[in-house]
């Protein structure tokens, strides 16, 4: 079952955003439906079938700092 989870990464230009769209885009379909990113707000929607704690180590490898928020309503 897929649940939407929200992140905060410290993204401060279009590269570091690039850098998280190109992590996200690569677990499209193997467990990652959809993702949305605010880079003014340094916020990252997942909907996801996948553990947070996956998904948090899979956003870590963009190189900036990444926090679990929790499940978004």
């Amino acid at each position: 079952m897929s649940q939407t989870h929200e992140f905060t990464i410290e993204m401060t230009c279009e590269g570091c955003s690039g850098a998280v769209n190109r992590i996200l885009e690569r677990l499209k379909g193997s467990g990652v439906d959809d993702f949305s990113i605010d880079l003014g707000n340094k916020k990252v929607t997942v909907t996801s079938s996948l553990p947070a704690e996956t998904l948090l180590e899979t956003l870590k490898k963009c190189g900036k700092e990444t926090t679990y928020v929790g499940v978004k309503a």
